[in-house]
């Protein structure tokens, strides 16, 4: 698990207490990654999905007006925070 050619900072041969902690934490961490399903992190982002269109008052299956998406960018609150993310989505999208 700990890969101790790595872990051995001072190049001596044996491990310090401190190189054997940072290697397992290393080892870890890299395990912990490998192991992580990929994808699906921008859908739990979005807790309650359609609340910025309902908030805006646009219809189901229409599509929010970018002036309007863009005014609800400036403003504070879950909305501006709603309209600021859907900005950043929007940008993410494969043309």
């Amino acid at each position: 698990m700990i890969n101790k050619q790595k872990s051995d900072l001072d190049k001596d041969g044996s491990l310090s207490p401190y190189e054997k902690r940072r290697g397992m934490a290393i080892a870890k961490a890299m395990a912990d990654r490998n192991g992580a399903k990929k994808g699906g992190f921008i859908q739990k982002a979005i807790k309650k999905p359609g609340a910025l269109r309902k908030s805006l008052g646009v219809k189901k299956g229409k599509t929010i007006p970018a002036g309007k998406l863009r005014a609800a960018a400036k403003k504070s609150g879950k909305l501006g925070q709603r309209a600021r993310l859907a900005i950043t989505l929007k940008k993410l999208r494969k043309k």
